[in-house]
């Protein structure tokens, strides 16, 4: 009977390809096997190109331990990945033609896909670096794609992938159509890879950064899953203001930010004026995107992106070995915001600024409020106390405590039978000393983080 179960199993995996990622009932979350999924994502955009099996999996037993859950990587890769080999000189396409890739470089990539699913990562993955479709300041190109080709090569790279079940697809790339044949081209990828996996891929589009993300071109396409932005690497942008407007737009589609500032990045590319970015830079838009209706986040490392290490050429000031990066700070404090983010129930987590009264700050102090139907969290930038309007919760008890976000420590907080406005001061006030209220139904007794 067993033997059985297993043959059914198998063949259900072949029919349903991808579909273990789907989008939940109320548009706003995925689900993995019909179960809530946190993307806690890390972007390693030259992860094939760069790193041999053994450093991938150096690299993927780290960011697991961590609680990453997706890894952002590129298969023709942004730093001249169609001529400089791989780590076993391998290099992905013969004569530069999408309709011939190197069976050698793409046993590669098979490797290290299927390597992630070992510590339970999914790749979401990128067909190819926006360079190859039209070159800029930002790329090497060469430009090899066109709306038939692109096509074909999608439907090459879905039905080798198709039954991998670790693979969300990421199209577009790093860039933002210039025109409509731009427009077609990706879009020409985007509908060959939903077709050869029978409408069952989950897809989005990787641009820069723009007002409305991926659905400025593609938003009345039905391949595109949920949309992504791409919010720069500046510090302090509004960008929980483009989340909450993607998150209310029609037709709803899931929203994350799949690219804000790096850890350890020149701040607006200007490192002499404006210094590094810091751990409590990325941490702050993590939880602002998150607390505005993002249904996940991607954290990067400027150093882990392009997988630098001494002796290679580095890119914008990268100064530190990946594999030293992968402890920074603000990497190990994602796994208190997972764990934050798991404690209560995730599908019916709505943003909400009327439950407080102090919404209207700028971005570096800025307050942000997101809820369940019976619990809140409210995030702090920089400490500011805050009055909550506790009655839009739904529960006859409540209990609250401070989550640090810095180091995961909760302290318990008295609230009064009855009340129903409360102001709440932080433990801490003060630049990088950002705090999380949470308040939720006693009597259910979720998990403390």
């Amino acid at each position: 009977m067993r033997k059985v179960s297993i043959v059914l199993f198998l063949i259900l995996i072949v029919i349903t390809g991808n579909a273990q990622f789907t989008v939940s009932a109320n548009q706003h979350y995925i689900l993995k096997e019909g179960k809530p999924f946190f993307w806690l994502g890390d972007t390693a955009w030259e992860l094939f190109h760069r790193l041999s099996r053994e450093d991938a999996e150096r690299y993927f037993k780290k960011r697991s331990e961590q609680g990453f859950t997706v890894v952002q990587a590129v298969v023709l890769a942004e730093l001249d990945g169609l001529h400089v080999p791989n780590a076993y000189g391998q290099i992905p396409l013969i004569n530069n033609d999408p309709a011939l890739p190197n069976e050698k470089y793409f046993e590669h990539v098979d490797y290290v896909i299927d390597l992630a699913n070992k510590y339970n990562i999914t790749i979401a993955l990128l067909p190819t670096w926006g360079d190859k479709v039209f070159k800029d300041r930002w790329g090497t190109g060469p430009e090899i794609f066109n709306e038939k080709n692109i096509a074909q090569y999608g439907t090459w790279i879905a039905k080798r992938y198709k039954h991998r079940r670790n693979i969300i697809w990421i199209v577009g790339g790093d860039r933002n159509p210039r025109n409509e044949q731009d427009v077609a081209i990706w879009r020409a990828m985007g509908q060959a890879i939903m077709n050869e996996s029978g409408e069952k891929a989950m897809i989005s589009y990787h641009p820069q950064q723009n007002m409305t993300g991926a659905g400025q071109w593609f938003n009345d396409d039905k391949w595109l899953s949920f949309n992504m932005f791409q919010n720069g690497h500046c510090r302090d942008n509004a960008n929980y203001e483009k989340i909450f407007n993607s998150y209310n737009r029609l037709p709803i589609r899931p929203v994350i930010d799949g690219e804000p500032l790096y850890e350890d990045h020149p701040v607006c590319f200007n490192a002499n004026d404006l210094g590094i970015s810091s751990a409590y830079d990325v941490r702050k838009y993590a939880y602002l995107d998150l607390f505005a209706g993002a249904f996940g986040h991607t954290y990067g490392c400027h150093d882990i992106w392009q997988m630098f290490a001494l002796g290679r050429e580095a890119i914008n000031g990268a100064h530190i070995n990946w594999y030293e990066a992968v402890d920074f700070p603000g990497a190990n404090q994602m796994t208190y915001l997972k764990k934050l983010m798991e404690s209560h129930p995730m599908l019916d987590r709505v943003p909400d600024q009327s439950v407080i009264k102090e919404s209207d700050l700028l971005p570096s102090e800025r307050i942000q409020a997101t809820r369940g139907n019976d619990y809140l969290f409210v995030y702090s930038a920089q400490g500011k106390s805050f009055t909550v309007l506790l009655d839009k919760i739904k529960a006859p008890k409540l209990q609250a405590y401070w989550f640090n976000p810095r180091n995961g420590k909760i302290t318990d907080v008295q609230i009064s039978d009855g009340a129903i406005v409360r102001n709440f001061v932080p433990p801490t006030s003060g630049y990088g000393q950002d705090w999380v209220l949470v308040v939720d139904d006693a009597v259910k007794n979720y998990p403390k983080p």
